[in-house]
């Protein structure tokens, strides 16, 4: 009986950064207990985390607060920009009501007081490996929405087009498919020619140099 292939989990991508050595080294061997996660980076400052997230692209950052050259706190509002749906796991040994109010506001639900156990940061793991399933399972849904709604939507542009419609719910159509940057030529031509007949020239002059783009 031929058994059907199971396809692996993805790993769980983490960056680790702290000041301490000995703090690396320990977080580093908890997370390799933890089934389905990989550490990609260790860094030993908030400004090396920054940097080793954008080559390295992890899922997760595991950020101690206080650091030289950058803050733990600091360091994930500059990886958010590039990373916006990123885990993070923060590790402090400081205990301070503010401290954890500044957390909570930048949308961190998970904070570890050192010393910390396996058992801990495990917990913390799979709490953040929810919810990024659940942002991208989101992001897929939204994606397959946006993309049945292109497909219909060009099929009314093909219509009306053909109708040489310059009415109002045929320049929502084109004005909805030139929103997309990728948009095809042809239609950002085409809601052009309804933009001059329509004498709309403020419009006709901010969708002129995506047409100028469109031509080189």
């Amino acid at each position: 009986m031929v058994q059907a292939s199971v396809t692996p989990k993805r790993k769980l991508r983490v960056l680790i950064a702290d000041d301490i050595q000995e703090t690396r080294r320990n977080t580093r061997l908890m997370l390799a207990m933890i089934d389905d996660v990989e550490v990609v980076a260790i860094a030993s400052n908030g400004l090396q985390a920054v940097q080793m997230s954008k080559e390295k692209h992890p899922d997760i950052v595991v950020l101690d607060i206080n650091m030289p050259e950058m803050n733990g706190l600091e360091a994930f509002k500059q990886i958010t920009k590039t990373h916006p749906d990123i885990g993070c796991i923060i590790i402090s040994a400081e205990k301070d009501s503010e401290t954890l109010r500044e957390t909570m506001s930048l949308g961190i639900r998970d904070y570890l007081f050192k010393p910390f156990t396996v058992d801990q940061l495990e917990v913390a793991v799979e709490k953040v490996r929810e919810r990024l399933a659940k942002i991208r399972q989101q992001k897929r849904q939204t994606a397959e929405s946006r993309k049945q709604n292109e497909v219909y939507a060009k099929r009314l542009a093909t219509e009306y087009a053909k109708k040489r419609r310059t009415d109002d719910q045929a320049v929502e159509v084109y004005e909805y498919l030139a929103a997309n940057p990728a948009c095809e030529l042809r239609w950002l031509r085409t809601l052009a020619m309804v933009y001059v007949i329509r004498q709309e020239w403020g419009k006709l002059k901010n969708l002129a140099f995506r047409l100028e783009q469109g031509k080189k």
